[in-house]
């Protein structure tokens, strides 16, 4: 199947999805709140005795999502808007039974919300029911920020100013937010949001929502939001301009290549510019990242490379936009490529980023712009992860790249992209043979995204074609999916073919030359019970060929799943698997006796997976898979068990078990992964985490503590201690200490 083929289908699909049936959207005209201009001071206490808030309108009444949708809340909520020259206030008042304690899992910013008694409100000033801010409070008055994507999806790796206050009484909470218009992207002229509250009432175990969103759907939707109607005049966003410098001092020391301490210190900064009222721009000179917390390891039984999710700041805001593109598994743009490389032994490296800019946001109401770029440091011996490897090559020179999107609203809440990733090396020259990447390396492709007016339905289609200096056959990857999803009903079915020659650098993309065809329905029930909220069976098929279409891998899994109005959840069933090797594997990576190539196997399992009452302060999760495993057998035990002291934080400890047994010659196998972790919330602004990790497979006791005060909005200081040890004697690989202290500058 060639590349013009699969253009036509693409074109296709999005002509046949502008025709699929929908509704307006649900609630617009009917729930619209009127917001006026504050005439007095409004002071951020969390008490609602000024003028304002009595002259206001609030909000109707709260409708439940869960446990069954429909029907009023049994705790209301009423919320008010108002606003001033400079901020936007939010006001509340949350009902509750009286005298009960409230459920609050630690006093960390961007908590998680289902974990934890709180209020989100999700505004979107575009009008586009796709993009938008969120924010929210918990009764303890930890705050919570991000950004609405793909109309429904949040993101917590945002991080802005603003201010908050709650009040606590004995039937009651209220609180009062202040959001800076400069935290903001708004067009002054469009005087009508979009807006929806979502009410997290782990006392009486219900989630409820203004206006109402039924069952089966995102709770967070913008499908089934209100209107906002401000009913004076907006204030025309001025500059905004912000810096954020940073200074940091470390020490580490190699034990294993006894090597003496390496003392050093750092200075760079980060800066957020408002080009338009919706449009910024950010830069980083220098960044640093030694905050970020280290990957959770896994045990790693695949024939391919395993998917870390990326944690460094700089590329967490606006992710959808530069990472979003193709399928989890065929992604053009994968951050994590810049800046981190391996040696000549594998082993990972942090290569220094000199620079970076990304400017990023709406122009006009139906198009969204991106571009980014970064360049990093040469650095001798290293090499890229996900490239095709040199032989004998160790030299890896100055990298620049360069990711550009482009995104034109279509039908209401779809959208129609193009994407281009460029990967540049600089003062290449193609007479020295130690050089570790090719010149340059491209990829240009279109995506469609489709999610309908009512949520129903969400699709995806691409098609992308990679660049290299050697001009290479079937260098395209393409991908459909579909999904139709209602209140008793979620089937979905997709496909995707990644060309032999198709080479994303800067991607993720673990398999090539393969056709993959899949349909994953799944059905639920509502009965009426006292502990089961809903039940029901559903199933995933996979089947994947090469490019001749002869099979190459098999996956079918049934499962029949019961989430109880406790909320906790039961879930068991059987996975069946085919697999022929298209390169000698060892089932247990430990580097023994591989399986050959060309070899087919199949193997069947039963599993189950059980986690308690989150709301308890004692919770626990377990899942428990046993059965074939190539031509042998595997049981494998994973779970977590958590308790809460809140809200001052808790204690977890996570294991997972693999127990491989593979007739000779080839190695059996036992791995442990053991990670305790504990996480400390002494207050709003002082943090505390120490995680511990023990890994069988990979021969390691890696600990990172990390220390975090923030001392005003945004501003912080870390203290990080990372350590690795050889798990037999514990004897000392490396470790290291970093103090980092920044601050946040309106200018």
């Amino acid at each position: 199947m060639k590349g013009g083929g699969i253009k036509s289908i693409f074109f296709l699909f999005i002509a046949l999805t502008a025709f699929i049936p929908t509704s307006a959207q649900v609630n617009s005209d009917a729930y619209r709140l009127n917001v006026y201009k504050s005439r007095d001071l409004i002071k951020v206490d969390g008490k609602l005795n000024e003028t304002t808030w009595a002259k206001a309108e609030f909000t109707g009444q709260f409708t439940q999502n869960f446990p069954i949708d429909s029907i009023p809340a049994t705790s209301q909520t009423k919320v008010a808007l108002s606003f001033d020259e400079n901020n936007l206030y939010i006001a509340g008042v949350c009902s509750e039974n009286p005298g009960e304690e409230h459920i609050i899992q630690s006093l960390r910013r961007d908590y998680e919300f289902s974990l934890n008694e709180n209020l989100m409100i999700y505004v979107d000033p575009f009008d586009d029911y796709t993009n938008g801010f969120a924010f929210g409070i918990t009764p303890a008055g930890v705050e919570r920020e991000g950004l609405v994507t793909n109309g429904q999806d949040v993101s917590t790796d945002w991080d802005n100013k603003w201010t908050s206050a709650v009040q606590n009484y004995h039937d009651r909470w209220e609180f009062e937010m202040s959001i800076p218009f400069k935290t903001l992207r708004y067009n002054a002229s469009n005087r009508e949001w979009n807006i929806l509250l979502l009410r997290m009432d782990l006392k009486n175990n219900q989630r409820s929502t203004w206006p109402p969103v039924p069952l089966g759907f995102q709770p967070s939707s913008f499908a089934f939001s209100g209107k906002v109607i401000f009913r004076d005049p907006l204030k025309k966003s001025g500059a905004n301009i912000s810096l954020i410098p940073y200074l940091t001092g470390s020490v580490a020391k190699d034990h294993e290549e006894s090597t003496d301490s390496n003392a050093k210190g750092d200075i760079g900064f980060d800066a957020k510019i408002a080009v338009t009222p919706a449009l910024n721009l950010d830069l980083t000179f220098n960044p640093d990242f030694s905050q970020v917390e280290v990957d959770r390891q896994v045990t790693n039984l695949s024939r391919f490379e395993i998917f870390f999710p990326e944690r460094r700041q700089f590329f967490l805001e606006n992710r959808d936009l530069f990472g979003q593109g193709g399928f989890m598994t065929i992604r053009p743009f994968f951050s994590r490529r810049i800046g981190i490389a391996e040696d000549t032994t594998d082993n990972t490296l942090q290569v220094p980023i000199q620079f970076g800019a990304r400017l990023s946001g709406k122009l006009g109401k139906n198009w969204r712009i991106g571009v980014l770029n970064m360049q990093t440091q040469d650095e001798d011996p290293a090499r890229l992860t996900g490239i095709e490897e040199i032989e004998n090559s160790h030299k890896l020179l100055q990298q620049n790249y360069t990711v550009a999107v482009f995104q034109r609203q279509v039908f209401t809440r779809s959208n129609l992209g193009a994407i281009f990733v460029n990967r540049q090396a600089l003062n290449f020259s193609a007479e020295d043979t130690t050089i570790s990447t090719t010149q340059y390396n491209r990829v240009i492709g279109l995506d469609y995204n489709l999610l309908s007016k009512d949520n129903r339905w969400e699709g995806d289609i691409f098609y992308h074609r990679s660049l290299d200096p050697d001009k290479k056959d079937d260098a395209f990857a393409s991908g459909a999916f579909l999904r139709y999803q209602v209140r008793t009903m979620n089937i979905g079915f997709f496909s995707s073919i990644v060309g032999e020659g198709y080479n994303a650098e800067v991607g993720f993309v673990p398999r090539k030359d393969i056709i993959r065809l899949g349909i994953f329905p799944e059905f639920f029930f509502y009965p009426k019970s006292k502990t089961i909220q809903r039940h029901g069976p559903g199933f995933d098929l996979s089947h994947f060929t090469d490019l001749e279409f002869n099979r190459t891998d098999q996956e079918f899994e049934g499962f029949y799943g019961f989430q109880f109005l406790n909320t906790s959840e039961l879930v068991f069933g059987t996975t069946w698997r085919y697999q022929l090797l298209r390169d000698p594997f060892d089932p247990t990576n430990t580097d023994g006796e591989e399986l050959a190539e060309g070899t087919d196997y199949s193997w069947q399992t039963i599993w189950f997976f059980y986690s308690t009452d989150t709301r308890k302060l004692l919770s626990l999760e377990t899942e428990a898979e046993f059965g074939g495993f190539y031509n042998g057998d595997r049981y494998n035990i994973r779970g977590q068990v958590n308790y809460r002291f809140q809200p001052f934080g808790s204690v977890a400890l996570n294991v997972d078990y693999n127990n491989i047994e593979l007739p000779e010659p080839l190695n059996d196998a036992s791995f442990w992964l053991i990670s305790p972790r504990v996480d400390l919330t002494f207050t709003r602004k002082v943090f505390f985490t120490t995680f511990l990790q023990f890994n069988d497979q990979d021969d390691n006791v890696n600990l990172n503590a990390r220390f975090q005060y923030r001392f005003k909005p945004v501003s912080d200081l870390f203290v990080v201690y990372t350590e690795n040890y050889f798990p037999d004697n514990f004897a000392v690989k490396n470790r290291a200490i970093v103090l980092k202290l920044t601050y946040w500058l309106n200018i």
